[in-house]
């Protein structure tokens, strides 16, 4: 058909300028009007062919109707101010009252969902698919100020939840707060395995298979499991397995610009020859089920397939005790082999190239997989030592703190300011309900409280801690610094407060209700809905600040380039903005 030898830019023009159209008309029951359709587009190539026109530019939307974009509130200390939304810092909104709609939001990635683009780094989507990815790359870029995964990471999770838009996104927040406050991103530069794992892990990478995923080949039958959890602990374990999650992925981005596909997943070869009783042990058991839950929720699709070779008859108890903790799309990638099974047509020859086969399993290629062995028991740890290694775990090495907000019971913390001309800076993820963010500044130093919480006797203040003492009157102990800020769950928040007097400077998080009502208005139905939203549960968010000279400090803190927050290294590109809103100058 004409369609099919229409010059590659038409095609890619009208599949890119006619893609919402597709995907409205295929969630109809009139099929006939896509027949329709695709002749009108037939008829109207033949009209450009014919004129010669083999490119056409891109459509632009129209600028919103004769007015700039609404302006951040000034800056005071007035008791009555408003809580400002989300949309102040930047956070596209729906204007009501106006007479024409909203242009849509226009990203610099925005063009790169082209088919060229798609074929080359995403693989196959449909219309309703790429769709989907749009949506929530969207708003990603609303609510985390541009600092967005790339678009493969992004499909992961959408893969991993069917393309449920609100599933995904749940799980990619919590994702990306993980790797924010546990500073996942800098395990690769920062993590070196201790000797003992070099010499009895029983894993490491080797080649690729036939599809140019990475392989990975773990030979658990050989490793000793009981010994290395005894002599390095759980968390040593857990936090090797995230660096070679996290090597994973750099390999895939290196096999898709070598073999020029898109490559979002990688092979993991078991060989289970040797494991036996020792590997049930319960401990062991115990740390291989956290590892699980931890990849499972924060490394979604990223393996391709699993072979299983050389099951031994102890194999199904583990297989019991493991599978109803895997995702179901992740069962059906394995593949199990018992005894010699694997060798031959409809073995590891249909997915690993011979030539690659390790010679353990009857290749002709050199592995350099250690191959494990008895850890000895003097390179145990103690029950002392390892009470302690607990407490020193992968956990407590993050710069942010986490707190919970209750009903009545804000969290806050104080900064106090030797000196004028410093700059507080913030950077905090809400993880559950929506707060409002305050800063306050007083010459009296606020004294520490703990407050229980007004939820069920189930549930503690614990990380909760209040400064402000009930008997402060605003404007007389204590004054605004900054508007009220409301923060909706998921968001991540960036700013700066530059400091003209010395003092104590409260950050203060609450829980956010509906506004108050005059007594001649009734409170709206939202308001009402949220407040018995989050009256069931507390808040809880994690955060991190620091204190700069005026000198050291660089700009916009939405990048946060001055201190030691990072984003992650999954983002495809960071923007900075010169207006950030929540960045502002003390008045008074």
């Amino acid at each position: 058909m004409l369609w099919c030898q229409a010059p590659q830019t038409l095609r890619t023009l009208f599949s890119c300028r006619k893609r919402k159209f597709w995907v409205k008309v295929s969630t109809l029951p009139l099929q006939p009007l896509v027949g329709e359709g695709k002749e009108v587009i037939e008829h109207y190539l033949k009209e450009l062919i014919s004129q010669g026109i083999t490119f056409i530019p891109r459509w632009t939307p129209p600028a919103v109707c004769g007015q700039a974009a609404e302006q951040a509130p000034a800056v005071g200390h007035n008791a009555d101010a408003v809580p400002v939304e989300a949309g102040a810092r930047g956070t596209t909104k729906e204007q009501t009252g106006s007479s024409c709609p909203p242009a849509e939001a226009v990203s610099p990635d925005a063009d790169k969902l082209d088919a060229d683009y798609i074929e080359r780094y995403l693989g196959q989507l449909t219309p309703m698919q790429e769709s989907c990815l749009i949506r929530l790359r969207q708003w990603l870029q609303e609510t985390h100020k541009g600092k967005i995964p790339k678009d493969e990471h992004i499909l992961r999770f959408l893969r991993a939840r069917d393309f449920n838009i609100d599933k995904a996104r749940e799980m990619l927040c919590q994702s990306l707060s993980w790797r924010k406050q546990y500073q996942v991103d800098y395990i690769l530069q920062s993590w070196r395995p201790p000797a003992l794992l070099d010499e009895y892990y029983t894993g490491g990478w080797h080649y690729q298979d036939k599809d140019g995923r990475p392989l990975y080949i773990l030979r658990l039958g050989q490793m000793d499991t009981k010994g290395l959890v005894k002599a390095l602990g759980e968390e040593s374990l857990l936090r090797h397995v995230l660096s070679i999650n996290e090597e994973g992925q750099k390999r895939c981005e290196e096999n898709t610009n070598l073999f020029g596909r898109p490559i979002t997943s990688w092979t993991c070869l078991v060989d289970l020859e040797g494991l036996n009783m020792r590997h049930l042990w319960r401990p062991g058991v115990k740390a291989l089920l956290r590892i699980i839950e931890v990849v499972e929720d924060n490394y979604p699709e990223t393996l391709g397939r699993l072979l299983i070779v050389r099951a031994p008859r102890v194999f199904p108890v583990l297989w019991t005790l493991v599978s109803p903790f895997i995702n179901e799309n992740t069962r059906q990638k394995f593949l199990i082999y018992s005894g010699n099974n694997y060798q031959g047509p409809g073995g590891l020859v249909d997915y690993v190239d011979k030539e690659v086969i390790p010679d353990f399993l009857g290749g002709d290629c050199m592995c350099t997989v250690p191959e494990g062995g008895l850890v000895p028991k003097s390179l145990y740890q103690t029950d002392e030592e390892t009470e302690n290694a607990d407490h020193i775990r992968l956990w407590t090495e993050t710069i942010y703190h986490s707190a919970s907000v209750l009903r009545g019971a804000p969290h806050e913390i104080v900064v106090e300011i030797l000196e004028g001309e410093s700059v507080i800076t913030w950077d905090f993820d809400i993880l559950k309900g929506d707060v409002v963010f305050s800063l306050f500044h007083s010459k009296r130093a606020p004294e520490t409280s703990h407050k229980e919480a007004t939820l069920p006797s189930t549930s503690t203040a614990g990380d909760n801690v209040q400064l402000i003492d009930k008997t402060w009157v605003l404007g007389v102990d204590y004054s605004r610094m900054e508007s009220p800020l409301v923060c909706r769950e998921g968001e991540s928040i960036q700013g700066s407060h530059v400091t003209r007097w010395p003092g104590f400077y409260i950050l203060q998080w609450k829980m956010h209700g509906p506004l108050p009502c005059s007594g001649t208005s009734l409170p709206r139905v939202d308001d009402v809905l949220a407040s018995l939203q989050v009256s069931s549960h507390k808040c809880k968010l994690i955060y991190y600040y620091e204190v700069l000279a005026s000198k050291d400090f660089r700009g916009s803190m939405s990048s946060l380039e001055s201190c030691n927050s990072g984003f992650s290294q999954l983002s495809g590109a960071t923007t900075s903005s010169n207006q950030s809103q929540s960045s502002s100058h003390l008045s008074r």
